[in-house]
């Protein structure tokens, strides 16, 4: 499977997977160049905060990321460089679909953008899931580029 360990550190407690891109990343400035270079993304608004706070609440942070190969492990980099914390950054590998990876870390919420600049919900990694994984899953919608810090948990 296409996981990147950024902390050896890991709790048995809830875990929290959140997508990166759109999520709690932005491009720092709206052109295409920003979009496809990794280290021009910026946190949006208070999301590394955030998730230290979830953290410290006892959440173990799971992220997953668009990108593939060496740019998945260039973004695991970034993220930890920019001072987010979590236990590990998921990718797809070839012929992979997010739901693998969801179901391979079995996260008790997932947090994702709703995918506007790429099509909408039917993009969103939650409706790959089936029903029964749906159940299990708490799934909390941000507005793409608003970023988590509204969020609650509960």
């Amino acid at each position: 499977m296409g996981f990147i360990i950024i902390d050896k550190i890991k709790n048995n407690n809830k875990k929290i997977m959140i997508f990166v891109e759109g999520t709690i990343l932005k491009p720092k400035h709206n052109n295409i160049i920003s979009r496809i270079c990794v280290n021009s993304y910026v946190p949006i608004d208070n999301a590394t905060e955030k998730l230290k706070l979830w953290q410290e609440q006892g959440f173990e942070i799971l992220y997953l990321t668009s990108l593939k190969g060496r740019k998945a492990m260039t973004m695991a980099q970034h993220l930890d460089e920019l001072g987010f914390v979590g236990s590990m950054v998921g990718y797809r590998e070839r012929n992979q679909d997010y739901a693998t990876l969801i179901k391979e870390e079995l996260p008790d919420i997932l947090i994702e953008d709703n995918c506007k600049s790429i099509g909408g919900e039917k993009n969103m990694c939650y409706n790959l899931l089936n029903d029964d994984l749906k159940k299990e899953i708490k799934h909390i919608v941000v507005e793409e580029f608003k970023g988590i810090d509204n969020v609650s948990l509960y």
